[in-house]
C-alpha cells in the first residue's frame, strides 16, 4: 500500500470538515504531517535489532515536542508532564524515543533552529533521558522549581482565573453563557448530536455526588490537536459552580485503537476498551491526572470524558522566539519526564521492573544507534510528506 492509499484507508469515516482542516494542517510542515500520521510512521518503523533489545515500557505512543503541556490535576493543582495518551501501548522504550527523536529532527524547520543544533538537542534529550532513568527515583516538575517556558506555563496556568478563560471559548448571549463557535476551535453540532450528549451527560450526572455541576449549557464539534481531527469530538459548556464565572468546560472524545499496538501483538493486556486502556496508562505514566479523566460509554462507542485542555498550555513550535538555550532547557526536562513517567509505570502488565529500566539507562551504546535510526526516519518523513504535498496539490484530497 503506498504513502496516500494509507493515509486515506486511515482516515475514513470521520467527520469531513474536521479531516479537511486536518489534512490542511499536514500540509502546512513536515512537522504537521509527522502530527498528523503516527499511523504511518509505525507502519514504515524498522523494527529489528536496536528496538526489539530495548525494555518493554509504557508509552504514550506519539510522543513529539507538542505533546507535553500544563493543566490543573484532580487536586487542582498545576502540573506540567506528558499529554495526549491516545496511541498509549506497552512497547520497548526506544520506540517512544526514536517517535521524540524524529520530531525534533521535522521540526527544526519550524523550530528556526539549524540541523545541526536539531542534532545536539536530540543528544541533549537521550542524556538527561538516560541519566533520569539511571537515576531510578520518579519526580515531577514544579512551578517552584521549573525555568523558561515551562514556567512560564506553569505560572499562566495558575493565575489564570475562570472568568478568563471562559471570555476565550465563550460569549454571552444575554445572561447565557454559549461556546464561541470561530471555525477555529469549535464548529456548530446538529439537533441530534446535541440532544445524544445532553442526554448522555444527564444519565452521567446522575451517578456523580453532584449532578447539578453536569448540567448541559452548550455543547460544539471541538476542533484540537492534528492526529485525532475528524475523531468524534465534543466541547461541552456545563453549569460547574454557576453564573458568571464558575462554569466549566468538558471534553467529550472517541476513543479509537491504537496505532502502535498492531505491531506488538500478542504483548498488550486485554482492556475492556480503548477508552480504558488510554486512561489507565494516562494514570499510570503521569504524575497526577487531569481532572475528571475517566472511561464512558456515548453514542454506543467509547469516549474518554475530561475537563476540557486548553491548547494553549502545550510546548509550540511556533513559539520562534525560543532561544537555543531555552530550547535546550526545555528538552532537557522533556527526557527527565518521559524518563520518570516509565520509572512511574515499571512493572505494571509486562511492563520491565525499575531495575531493568535503570540497567538500561546506564548502558553506552543506544544512543548512538538511536540517533542514527532518528535521521533515517526524520528523512522517510520529510520524503513522505513530499509525497503528500503533491497528492494534497493536485486535489486528491478533498473532502
Amino acid at each position: 500500500m503506498d504513502v496516500v492509499r494509507q493515509i486515506k484507508t486511515y482516515n475514513v469515516g470521520r467527520d469531513p470538515e474536521r479531516l479537511s482542516l486536518k489534512y490542511q494542517r499536514m500540509r502546512s510542515s513536515p512537522f504537521g504531517f509527522l502530527r498528523g500520521t503516527c499511523h504511518l510512521f509505525y507502519w514504515q518503523l524498522p523494527t529489528s535489532g536496536l528496538f526489539k533489545s530495548a525494555p518493554l515500557t509504557w508509552i504514550c505512543g506519539d510522543l513529539h515536542l507538542e505533546n507535553f503541556g500544563s493543566y490543573k490535576g484532580n487536586n487542582r493543582l498545576a502540573y506540567f508532564d506528558l499529554n495526549d495518551f491516545d496511541e498509549g501501548a506497552l512497547a520497548p522504550a526506544s520506540w517512544e524515543l526514536i517517535r521524540m527523536l524524529t520530531s525534533l529532527l521535522v521540526g527544526a524547520e519550524s523550530l528556526s533552529i539549524k540541523p545541526a543544533e536539531a542534532r545536539a538537542l536530540c543528544s541533549i534529550f537521550l542524556d538527561s533521558y538516560a541519566a533520569a532513568l539511571t537515576a531510578g527515583k520518579a519526580y515531577w516538575i514544579e512551578r517552584e522549581t521549573a525555568h523558561g517556558v515551562i514556567r512560564d506555563l506553569l505560572n499562566g496556568l495558575t493565575n489564570r482565573k475562570r472568568a478568563d478563560f471562559l471570555k476565550t471559548r465563550t460569549i454571552l448571549k444575554g445572561k447565557k453563557r454559549v461556546l464561541k463557535v470561530d471555525g477555529k476551535k469549535a464548529l456548530p453540532v446538529s439537533d441530534v448530536q446535541r440532544k445524544a450528549v445532553t442526554e448522555f451527560l444527564v444519565g452521567f450526572a446522575a451517578t456523580q455526588s453532584q449532578p447539578e455541576f453536569f448540567k448541559v449549557l452548550d455543547v460544539a464539534r471541538r476542533i484540537a490537536g492534528t492526529g485525532s481531527l475528524g475523531v468524534n469530538r465534543f466541547a461541552i459548556l456545563v453549569e460547574g459552580k454557576g453564573y458568571p464565572a464558575g462554569h466549566y468546560l468538558l471534553d467529550l472524545k472517541q476513543a479509537l485503537p491504537s496505532s502502535v499496538a498492531p505491531y506488538l501483538q500478542p504483548l498488550q493486556p486485554k482492556w475492556r476498551s480503548d477508552a480504558h486502556r488510554i486512561v489507565e496508562i494516562q494514570r499510570r505514566m503521569q504524575a497526577v491526572s487531569v481532572a475528571l479523566l475517566q472511561p464512558v460509554r456515548f453514542d454506543d462507542g467509547n469516549y474518554v470524558l475530561r475537563e476540557l485542555q486548553p491548547l494553549e498550555d502545550r510546548v509550540s513550535l511556533d513559539q520562534t522566539h525560543q532561544t537555543l538555550d531555552q530550547l535546550k532547557l526545555i528538552v532537557r526536562n522533556m527526557g527527565q519526564m518521559l524518563a520518570w513517567a516509565q520509572l512511574r509505570s515499571a512493572g505494571r502488565q509486562g511492563s520491565a521492573t525499575a531495575d531493568e529500566l535503570i540497567a538500561f539507562g546506564a548502558r553506552k551504546k543506544w544512543k548512538n544507534k538511536l540517533l542514527t535510526k532518528a535521521a533515517s526516519c526524520a528523512s522517510q518523513v520529510k520524503k513522505d510528506a513530499l509525497t503528500f504535498n503533491a497528492s494534497y496539490d493536485a486535489g486528491d484530497f478533498d473532502a
